[in-house]
C-alpha cells in the first residue's frame, strides 16, 4: 500500500468519522442510558444503591481497562477485526444480560461482556480519526465524538419507552440487537499508512543494533526481513516498548493524573442524576427527559467547540479551552444540590452537558497533541485505560455516601471538587512550564545579546556563522594533513 505524505483530510475520511460516530452512539450512549434501568434493577431486585451502582461502575471499567488491549488488537491484526468483535462481544452481553436472575448475573453480563466488546471498539475508532484527519482534527473528532451526545438524546426516551412495554428484560434484548451495527461501523475503517509511521522496529534496530559494515548492504534491501530474522527478540521487546515509550513523556504524565481525577468526578452524575431527579419529585418521563437534554447539548459542546479549537485564534490554545470545560463541569456539580425542581434542573443539563461534549472532544486532541499521530492508538488505549479505576470505584462510592447520608449533597460536591482539582493541576502544571521555559529563555538571551552587539545585527551574524564554518573546516584540513606528514 503507498504511504501518504500526511493525513488526507478529507476523502474516505469523512466515513471513517461517520463508522466513529456510529461506534459512540453504540457504545457510550448506550452506557449513559444503563442508568435509566437503575431505578428498575433496584426495584427488581431489592438492593441497595452501592450494590445496584455496580453495575454501570463495571461497564464503564472494563471499556476503559480493557482499551489498551483494543489498541493492540488494531495495531497487529487490524482495526476492522477488533471493532467487529467488540460487537458481537458487546451484544451477546446485553442479550444475556435480558436472562439475569442476580445482580451478579448482570455484574458478568452487562458489565464485563458488554464492557469488553465495547473496549475493542472505542479506543481504535477514535485513533482512526486521528489517523486521516490533521488540520481539521478538532472537527473530525467533534463530530465523530458527538454521536454520545446524539446516542443519549435519542436513546434516553426510547428506553424509557421500552422499557414500559417490554419491561427491562425486553429493553435489554432490543439493544442487544441494536448494538450490533458495531459490526458495521468496524467494516467501514479502511486502514492507511503514513510516512510517518514508517520508522518500524526494524529500522529503529537498523540504527541502534546493525554494525556500521552492514548498514550500506541494508540500505540496498528490505530492511525488515533480515532484522527480524536476526534479532527476533530484540525486534519484539523493542518494537512493545517504543510504542509505549510516551509513558516517560512529563506531559502526558501530568495529563493522566488529571485523567483520573477527571474520571472520578464526571461518571457518578450520568448514574444518579435520573435518581435524583426523581427524589426531588421529577415524573419519569421528565427525569429520561433530562438525559436527552444533556445528550442533545453535548452534541452542540462537541462540534462548537471542536470547530472553535481548529480556528488559528484558538488552534494554539487548546489545553486551556480542555481545563476550563472541565472546571466548568466540576462547579456545575457543585451546584446541583441546590437544584430541586425540574426548571432548575434543565439549565443544569445543558450546561453540564455542554461542556462535558467540549472536553471529550479535546482528550484525544490533547494526547494527539503530546505524543504525536503514530503513537496515539497506544496513548488512547492508555488514556481510557486510566479512567477504569475512577468508573469503577466512583458511582459505588457516591452510592454509599447516599445510602449513609441520606442526601445526595456529598456525593454532588466531591465529583465537583474532583473535576476543579483536575483542571487547576493541569493549570499549575501549565504555569510551571511557562515560568521554566522564560527561565531558559532569560538565560540564553544574554548571549544572544552579546553575539548581537559583537556582530551589528542579524547579516553581519550570519556572515560570522559562515566564516566560524569556514574556520572549521579550514582547521579539519590543516589538521589532516599535519597527521599525512
Amino acid at each position: 500500500r503507498a504511504r501518504r505524505a500526511g493525513p488526507p483530510d478529507g476523502g474516505w475520511g469523512w466515513m471513517i468519522v461517520a463508522g466513529c460516530f456510529l461506534v459512540t452512539i453504540c457504545t457510550r450512549a448506550v452506557t449513559r442510558c444503563i442508568s435509566i434501568f437503575f431505578v428498575e434493577f433496584q426495584a427488581y431486585f431489592g438492593q441497595d444503591y452501592a450494590r445496584t451502582a455496580w453495575i454501570h461502575s463495571i461497564v464503564d471499567c472494563a471499556t476503559m481497562l480493557c482499551a489498551p488491549l483494543g489498541s493492540l488488537i488494531s495495531n497487529h491484526v487490524s482495526c476492522q477485526v477488533g471493532i467487529m468483535l467488540g460487537g458481537l462481544l458487546a451484544s451477546t452481553g446485553l442479550i444475556l444480560s435480558s436472562f439475569a436472575t442476580s445482580l451478579e448475573h448482570l455484574y458478568l453480563s452487562l458489565g464485563v461482556l458488554t464492557g469488553l466488546g465495547f473496549a475493542l471498539c472505542y479506543s481504535p475508532a477514535i485513533a482512526m480519526v486521528g489517523k486521516y484527519f490533521n488540520k481539521r482534527k478538532a472537527l473530525a473528532y467533534g463530530i465523530a465524538m458527538s454521536g454520545s451526545g446524539i446516542g443519549t438524546f435519542i436513546l434516553a426516551p426510547v428506553v424509557q419507552l421500552l422499557i414500559e412495554q417490554f419491561s427491562w428484560r425486553g429493553a435489554l434484548l432490543i439493544l442487544g440487537g441494536f448494538v450490533l451495527n458495531l459490526c458495521v461501523c468496524g467494516a467501514l475503517m479502511r486502514p492507511i499508512s503514513l510516512k510517518e509511521d514508517c520508522k518500524t522496529a526494524p529500522e529503529i534496530l537498523e540504527q541502534n543494533y546493525v554494525p556500521e559494515t552492514e548498514k550500506q548492504d541494508l540500505k540496498r534491501m528490505s530492511i525488515c526481513s533480515p532484522l527480524i530474522k536476526l534479532w527476533p527478540h530484540e525486534c519484539l521487546c523493542y518494537c512493545s516498548w517504543k510504542e509505549y515509550d510516551f509513558l516517560l513523556m512529563p506531559g502526558f504524565m501530568v495529563l493522566a493524573v488529571s485523567i483520573l481525577f477527571m474520571a472520578y468526578g464526571c461518571s457518578p452524575l450520568f448514574v444518579y442524576l435520573v435518581p435524583y431527579a426523581l427524589s426531588v419529585g421529577v415524573s419519569h418521563h421528565q427525569a429520561a427527559f433530562l438525559m436527552s437534554i444533556l445528550g442533545v447539548i453535548d452534541i452542540i459542546g462537541n462540534i462548537t467547540f471542536g470547530w472553535l479549537t481548529d480556528r488559528r485564534c484558538l488552534k494554539k490554545h487548546r489545553y486551556f479551552c480542555y481545563l476550563f470545560a472541565v472546571g466548568m463541569d466540576g462547579l456545575c456539580c457543585l451546584f446541583l444540590p441546590v437544584l430541586q425542581s425540574f426548571p432548575l434542573l434543565v439549565p443544569f443539563s445543558f450546561t453540564f452537558g455542554y461542556f462535558d461534549g467540549a472536553y471529550v472532544t479535546l482528550i484525544p486532541v490533547m494526547t494527539a497533541d503530546v505524543v504525536g499521530t503514530s503513537l496515539l492508538s497506544s496513548a488512547l488505549g492508555v488514556v481510557y485505560f486510566l479512567h477504569a479505576i475512577p468508573y469503577l470505584v466512583s458511582p459505588p462510592v457516591a452510592g454509599w455516601l447516599v445510602d449513609t447520608t441520606g442526601s445526595y449533597t456529598a456525593s454532588f460536591l466531591l465529583c465537583g471538587f474532583s473535576m476543579i482539582f483536575s483542571s487547576a493541576l493541569l493549570c499549575f502544571a501549565k504555569l510551571a512550564k511557562k515560568v521554566k521555559r522564560t527561565h531558559l529563555q532569560s538565560l540564553t538571551g544574554n548571549t544572544a545579546l552579546k553575539q548581537h552587539i559583537w556582530t551589528n545585527g542579524a547579516i553581519a551574524y550570519s556572515v560570522t556563522a559562515e566564516l566560524d564554518q569556514r574556520d572549521v573546516e579550514f582547521l579539519a584540513v590543516d589538521t589532516n594533513s599535519f597527521s599525512n606528514r
